[in-house]
């Protein structure tokens, strides 16, 4: 049954490529092919297709009035990179069963593939019953027993319960409302359901964008309909073809009536890596090879190459020691013949200095930044103090009454001609750079085997093999060693030119011959040291070393607790009667944005001091009957000291500190007058009495 091209790549499952398809209605682009960016656009009816894989190339937004009214009024393409965020809008259509879900709704181990539903109607599933409108967070699916199932966590307010449904459970299932936001790449990827609409909401863009052509959409739901790139084989040609989805072509799938074996069977590098061992060598054509890869400049289309093993390759990222952003990056082959010479390192705290002392050597450092301890047991560090560091252990110290232990650096303090040895708290965020007394020349190999890394050097010895760009830099960091997967290759016409090809930077279709290749011994790998982009870079550091920990966090400092006499001392003096009343204003009213003004700090620093002259001169009388009231003032005096730290206020933090509300203040000063005024009528009262 013939369906348009559209329709069937919608439909189709990744897991039963090849297919093969015919052209029933064909369609003729009448116009340059350079303006196509290689992609198929004549397609003739009749002729026989093999699909080998599809990706989304980007997408096709078209506004409607609503939900369920879709009668579109404009329609833009986006690049799957757009920079905005996107809430999901819930699909109204129900699903009948737990298997149209699955077959409709990509589901996976990634937070992306839970989709929520919720039923209409009660469901009893052993001794678990779940209620109408539940959500239901689908999880996976299992097999039990040869029956498939799908395994669920229902979301409750107490506890959530776990439940396994069979797929053919049939009911009626909508979609959960989704208070996420996704990219349009996560959309794409996850959300896209097959056979069904996803219609989305803009949310907020992140970055200008054509904002005449969105302006209008910006009020009004979208409707997302992927554009899939195919890659296809025909019959008579060698090449891959890339055909966009959107043509208006009609096809019928014709895979169960034809021979696959007929047509080219392209392989990507990463498919003959996962071939066994057995298979090498073998002898391959190269189909397509992407002109910007020039590195390999002598591997070309039509080129019959021998592919001689699989391997992991030792190479290593290094990278241009700058501090802006416009470094270089590279990666250096085990066979890097050049050598190079050691530059000081620099190391912002001792913890680096830990994780650098690791090689056999001990490691020199001079100060760059002072450091005062607070503990007698550390040393403090001024700015040109030398250390030769040897080691890490343990230290106990007091802090706040309790014994702590605290990870620090034995070294020796160069104090001229003598060395004192002291303790270095790895929390220190100091600055230290490397002193270098080894004049050694190293291979990229030694250096990746005896030193921690990262390791800064300079190229001493350039590799006269190849076009060395290294030697030109000032200075370099060598991040890490990589385990890299490559193949062998060599070309059949010159099997002195041999090359290391990692699979995974390398774009590359290639056929292979029913030919067995003949057993060539292969020669040294050609070196190259291949300059990467940033991208790549991140990509390839995001798979370091997960063993380092975070640097440790310092202990708490020791403080006293807050009273009277942490406050600058002052001489009594008499209290004015009517003090002038500042507008009200309260924490939330003052602005924010001046935490550290003086002058405020100043004008509370007044007011606490009139708030304790006047316990001060309440204290002062002999005879206290009314001891609720005594209690009353300290109490309050405690609460405005407490309020008003005007000692521990650093004029230089930049927290974010909270005003107080001098009507609070008021408040206090009339409460310890009123409590004054009435103990002084009871004590008169008292004498009176005697």
């Amino acid at each position: 049954m013939a369906q348009s091209l559209e329709s069937f790549i919608d439909l189709l499952d990744p897991t039963t490529l090849p297919r093969v398809i015919q052209i029933q209605s064909g369609i003729y682009f009448q116009g340059s092919v350079y303006e196509m960016h290689g992609h198929e656009c004549c397609l003739a009816t009749g002729e026989i297709i093999k699909v080998i894989g599809f990706k989304i190339d980007k997408v096709k937004v078209e506004s409607c009035d609503g939900i369920e009214n879709t009668k579109f009024r404009n329609t833009v393409e986006l690049p799957l990179d757009y920079p905005g965020f996107f809430k999901v809008l819930a699909d109204p259509c129900p699903y009948a069963s737990i298997s149209d879900i699955t077959k409709s709704i990509k589901i996976g181990h990634n937070r992306l593939g839970h989709p929520h539903f919720w039923s209409n109607m009660d469901i009893q599933v052993n001794d678990i019953f779940i209620k109408e409108g539940e959500h239901i967070v689908l999880n996976s699916l299992a097999e039990v027993d040869g029956e498939q199932y799908m395994n669920c966590t229902v979301i409750r307010e107490s506890q959530n319960e776990t439940v396994r449904l069979p797929l053919t459970y049939e009911g009626t299932f909508y979609e959960c409302e989704d208070d996420q936001f996704y990219t349009l790449m996560e959309i794409m990827e996850w959300k896209i359901p097959k056979q069904r609409r996803r219609v989305v909401k803009l949310a907020k863009t992140l970055a200008a964008w054509e904002p005449n052509l969105l302006n209008e959409y910006l009020q009004s739901d979208l409707s997302l309909v992927p554009v899939y790139e195919i890659q296809a084989v025909m019959n008579l040609r060698k090449d891959i073809v890339h055909i966009p989805s959107n043509l208006d072509v009609e096809v019928v799938d014709v895979t169960e009536v034809s021979d696959i074996n007929t047509f080219v069977q392209p392989l990507s590098l990463i498919d003959l890596f996962k071939r066994p061992d057995e298979d090498f060598p073998l002898l391959a054509e190269i189909i397509e090879y992407p002109d910007q890869q020039h590195i390999y400049n002598s591997l070309k289309a039509g080129k019959v190459i021998v592919i001689h093993e699989k391997h992991f390759a030792k190479t290593t990222i290094v990278s241009e020691n700058r501090s802006d952003l416009n470094k270089k990056h590279f990666l250096i082959p085990k066979s890097y013949k050049g050598r190079f010479k050691r530059r000081p390192r620099e190391f912002p705290t001792v913890y680096d200095l830990e994780l650098a002392i690791k090689s056999n050597e001990h490691l020199h450092v001079i100060a760059t930044k002072e450091f005062k301890s607070d503990y007698e047991e550390f040393s403090s560090v001024c700015v040109g103090d030398q250390f030769i560091v040897y080691q890490c252990q343990s230290m106990e110290v007091s802090c706040e009454g309790d014994k702590r232990i605290v990870e620090a650096l034995a070294c020796e303090k160069i104090m001229g001609k003598d060395y004192e040895k002291v303790l270095l708290p790895t929390y220190i965020e100091g600055s230290f750079v490397e002193v270098i007394h080894d004049k050694k020349q190293y291979n990229i190999s030694d250096i990746c085997k005896d030193f921690s890394l990262p390791f800064n050097v300079k190229v001493s010895v350039r590799d006269l093999s190849i076009n060395d760009n290294l030697a030109a830099l000032p200075s370099l960091k060598i991040e890490e060693e990589i385990a890299d997967p490559c193949l062998l290759v060599s070309l059949l016409d010159s099997p002195s030119e041999c090359f290391n090809i990692p699979v995974q930077r390398v774009n590359m279709s290639i056929q292979v011959m029913q030919e067995p290749a003949r057993n060539v011994p292969s020669s040294t790998p050609k070196t190259i040291v291949e300059e990467i982009n940033k991208d790549l870079y991140y990509r390839l550091r995001k798979y370091a070393k997960s063993t380092l920990h975070p640097p440790p966090r310092p202990p708490k400092k020791p403080q006293s607790p807050i009273t009277s006499t942490t406050l600058r001392p002052f001489a009594p003096q008499p209290r004015k009667l009517n003090p002038p009343k500042s507008p009200k204003n309260s924490p939330t009213e003052m602005p924010r944005n001046k935490p550290n003004s003086q002058e405020h700090i100043l004008d509370i620093t007044a007011k606490t001091e009139n708030i304790l002259h006047s316990v001060t001169i309440t204290e002062h009388v002999k005879e206290r009957p009314d001891h609720s009231a005594l209690e009353t003032d300290v109490a309050l005096l405690k609460a405005a000291s407490l309020a008003i730290d005007v000692e521990n206020l650093n004029l230089s933090d930049k927290h974010d500190y909270e005003y107080i509300d001098e009507d609070k203040i008021e408040d206090l000063r009339k409460q310890l007058n009123k409590n004054d005024h009435q103990n002084k009528k009871n004590c008169k009262k008292k004498r009176e009495n005697h």
